[in-house]
């Protein structure tokens, strides 16, 4: 039973304990906390489930600066990991072994070199890293249910798991269980449609009176017509952990401006969100 979960970082005993701790009731009560996995026929439940079992028996639950860790938590943030995944290897999360769990917003310590050759040391504040070969360090506050509909930092940091699977942080996952999509399609296609997406970015930008500042809520409601937070322009890999999240929880707006994008992420991921939550 289960052998496709094997050798993947669970035990087989850890692994049934998970199961069968997420019963019938449980588990509609984890997914009736996020509206985004509305729609779930059976079958993708069941195969939802047994990779949320997996995340749980597989990964070290760390809370740091006093955050409990309880089973809410855990099943909370497991089954947003493993959504990405419902339909694909569990291998593509191996090889790491611990999500930490800050209670808020942590900081990272970041350098950056100007164009003058200058050293820039600075502290970040941050929701959520994941860590090459490392850890997935979360803010609790931004992981939990009840978060903005087009926003998923949980999602976000799994999909730079899945990218850095696949080799270096480019927005390229692994392809080789994909023979219907060639690495030479995946990046015309991811290329285009981040260009694409930058071009839009830059005409909201130029659009935007000097009289309002971008920072203001009165700036901000120009960047509602893109599909996404323009946060994805910042590079490719970005751009794929972005439109993933979207992808997910709030797809329409990304099917209809990116639609070649949206169809390759549909066939990546094996899963159509915009048909999931056409009930909603």
């Amino acid at each position: 039973m289960f052998k496709w979960l094997f050798p993947r970082g669970a035990s087989r005993s850890a692994l049934e304990r998970e199961l069968a701790g997420l019963t019938p009731v449980r588990w509609q009560s984890v997914l009736a906390e996020h509206v985004f996995l509305a729609g779930l026929s059976s079958a993708e439940s069941e195969a939802l489930r047994q990779r949320t079992a997996w995340v749980l028996a597989s990964k070290a639950f760390t809370g740091v600066q006093g955050l409990q860790v309880t089973d809410y938590v855990r099943q909370s943030v497991a089954v947003q990991a493993a959504l990405p995944i419902m339909h694909l290897d569990v291998g593509l999360y191996a090889g790491w072994t611990e999500i930490i769990l800050y209670p808020g917003g942590f900081l990272i310590p970041r350098i950056e070199v100007d164009e003058a050759g200058v050293v820039h040391e600075y502290m970040q504040e941050a929701s959520g890293e994941a860590w090459e070969g490392g850890p997935v360090v979360l803010s609790w506050e931004d992981a939990r249910p009840g978060q903005a509909d087009e926003c998923n930092v949980v999602i976000h940091e799994f999909v730079h798991k899945l990218d850095g699977y696949g080799g270096d942080y480019a927005g390229v996952p692994a392809l080789s269980q994909h023979p219907g999509i060639s690495q030479a399609a995946w990046c015309d296609c991811l290329e285009a449609s981040y260009a694409a997406f930058c071009q839009a970015l830059d005409a909201i930008e130029q659009a935007i009176p000097d009289t309002v500042d971008p920072e203001s809520p009165q700036g901000q409601a120009w960047f509602e017509a893109l599909p996404m937070d323009p946060y994805a322009a910042t590079d490719t890999a970005e751009f794929f952990a972005v439109s993933s999240e979207v992808f997910f929880v709030h797809p329409a707006p990304l099917a209809e401006a990116l639609p070649d994008w949206y169809d390759m992420l549909r066939r990546y991921y094996r899963q159509d969100p915009v048909q999931r939550l056409a009930c909603l």
